[in-house]
């Protein structure tokens, strides 16, 4: 792993570090803050996945999390969205290919290659985080905006044992039926819908899926909201399905930054209560 930056922060240090991934076959660049701690202490970490056209630098950002978690005691870890790189597979529009990972494990060329954001996510990233920070991989939450925010749910969703904790900003919850999503997932993984299950939030809950509960923040404000996020289809599969579901729909927030910055800190610390013990 190699360091490209760190900066103090609210005490604590916010890196940012590249390594070569075995998964994508390309180095990969994350970004990691961690709060301060007591020498030899374990902390719990919230896991944050972007969205469309994002790095991890985005939320590092502007997402304005570091004071919460250093108030919470919480590291927070950050991902790109897709492989980099020369010979990487990418697409001129801005909501496929590079930088529009959707968080699978790609199966069609030549996008599978190097598109094997499913198993970075969930397997290869945890080992190098458990191996290089003072993390408690007993205690994860995960969380995550938009195209990420769809990456949250199901990663949590098809790990309950792994995280404790779950939430979302703006998420694509169903994109088996929404414009983003059938153009990832069929180009991703073939004209075959009973494929696409695993990466839908909403048929996973109907596929007998459970986590304890769910945190859903959207702003009323936002230009994707009725096509492509769909957050009514999430609450009726919940409901269904008797997952606890605490959907906020925010008064005049759009889909950007500001909305995001703006209940970053409730998110943090909703988190940190559930990673407590």
């Amino acid at each position: 792993m190699e360091t490209v930056s760190t900066n103090r922060a609210h005490g604590g240090v916010q890196g940012v570090y590249r390594h070569a991934s075995l998964a994508t076959g390309t180095d990969m660049t994350f970004s990691v803050y961690v709060p301060p701690h007591e020498a030899g202490a374990k902390l719990p970490v919230l896991w944050y996945l972007s969205g469309l056209t994002c790095t991890h630098a985005n939320v590092t950002d502007k997402g304005e999390y570091r004071r919460a978690c250093a108030e919470n005691g919480v590291i927070f870890v950050v991902p790109d969205t897709s492989p980099r790189g020369e010979g990487v597979a990418d697409d001129a529009a801005y909501d496929f290919g590079q930088g529009a990972g959707f968080y699978v494990d790609a199966t069609q060329a030549p996008w599978a290659s190097h598109f094997h954001m499913r198993a970075y996510v969930e397997q290869e990233l945890p080992a190098l985080i458990a191996a290089e920070f003072p993390a408690d991989m007993a205690r994860q939450g995960i969380t995550g905006h938009s195209m990420g925010g769809h990456g949250a749910l199901t990663v949590a969703l098809r790990n309950p044992d792994r995280f404790r904790s779950v939430s979302a900003f703006a998420p694509i919850v169903a994109p088996s039926v929404v414009p983003w999503g059938e153009k990832a997932l069929a180009g991703y993984l073939g004209e075959d819908r009973d494929g696409w299950r695993p990466y839908d939030t909403c048929a996973l809950i109907l596929d007998g899926a459970r986590v304890r509960e769910l945190l859903v923040d959207v702003g009323d404000a936002d230009p994707f909201l009725h096509e492509q996020l769909r957050p009514e289809l999430l609450r009726a599969a919940c409901d269904a399905a008797g997952i606890p579901l605490t959907l906020r729909i925010q008064p005049g927030y759009d889909h950007s930054y500001y909305f995001i910055s703006s209940f970053m800190a409730g998110h943090v610390a909703w988190h940190a209560e559930q990673l407590r013990t």
